[in-house]
């Protein structure tokens, strides 16, 4: 299979589909699925057919982490130059999507698995899903924010569960402990998110995206591009702002009334 065919898009009404598909390596993401991935996320942000999305891996597993064959053959300053970072810059990427994002975890979500579904709003997950931060166990550390954004998920002790313990946390512990959302029937995970996407989809559109950034950025995701982007919406229906960009056309000092 083609690596761009490694993740597939796919519309459910107004409710967008991204699938990883690359069921015979439980999903394990490669550099080209990375790249996708980003891709697929600014294509998102930039059209306005959807209005929730909904993440989830085909086959037995939502995820298994990176392609150990993809990284296990980098060189120290590889891994700190390009891969650790690369992983970090497109999981936020889809952290801070305008959109909702709702992680369905019919599977083992594992390492970066469990790291790209802590990046989507909510997680459905599949009675027979299983969560773990196995990376101590290969020698190495969580690398794209399972260390970070998870501690914001279900606190430092819960997570360190995870990562120091390597214990693996089924769906039923997962719900307790808030890192799943919902508990869907048996093999209901995708249709469960894909129903709560809907219900999102039938609310106000803009009203929801910025709802999600606010939150966000009460948690420390994207808080100074929230902050700069609606200071800058609030200042452009002023009529200030109109007089601004009137009398800079017409090369004239600007008269502000404060309105």
């Amino acid at each position: 299979m083609p690596e761009y065919d490694s993740i597939k898009l796919e519309a459910n009404g107004s409710v967008a589909i991204v699938t990883l598909a690359r069921p015979e390596k439980l999903n394990a993401l490669t550099p080209a699925m990375l790249t996708r991935l980003e891709a697929i996320a600014d294509e998102l942000d930039a059209s306005n057919e959807y209005r929730a999305v909904v993440l989830t891996g085909a086959g037995k597993a939502f995820c298994v982490g990176a392609d150990i064959n993809e990284w296990s053959a980098l060189a120290a300053l590889d891994m700190w130059r390009a891969w650790v970072p690369r992983g970090h810059r497109v999981f936020a990427r889809w952290a801070t999507l305008r959109l909702p994002v709702i992680a369905a975890v019919g599977g083992h979500a594992f390492g970066g698995g469990l790291e790209l579904a802590a990046a989507a709003d909510l997680r459905v997950a599949d009675p027979a899903a299983m969560f773990a931060l196995p990376e101590a166990g290969i020698a190495t550390c969580p690398g794209w924010s399972g260390s970070q954004r998870l501690v914001s998920i279900i606190g430092a002790s819960k997570a360190k569960l995870l990562a120091l313990t390597g214990t693996r946390m089924d769906a039923r512990r997962a719900f307790e402990i808030g890192l799943a959302d919902e508990v869907s029937e048996p093999g209901g995970a995708l249709a469960a998110a894909v129903e709560l996407a809907q219900r999102s989809a039938r609310l106000a559109p803009v009203s929801v995206q910025l709802t999600k950034q606010l939150i966000n950025a009460a948690a420390g995701e994207g808080t100074a591009v929230t902050l700069e982007a609606m200071a800058g919406a609030l200042a452009a229906t002023t009529a200030d702002a109109r007089e601004g960009m009137t009398s800079f056309r017409e090369k004239r000092p600007a008269q502000f009334k404060g309105n």
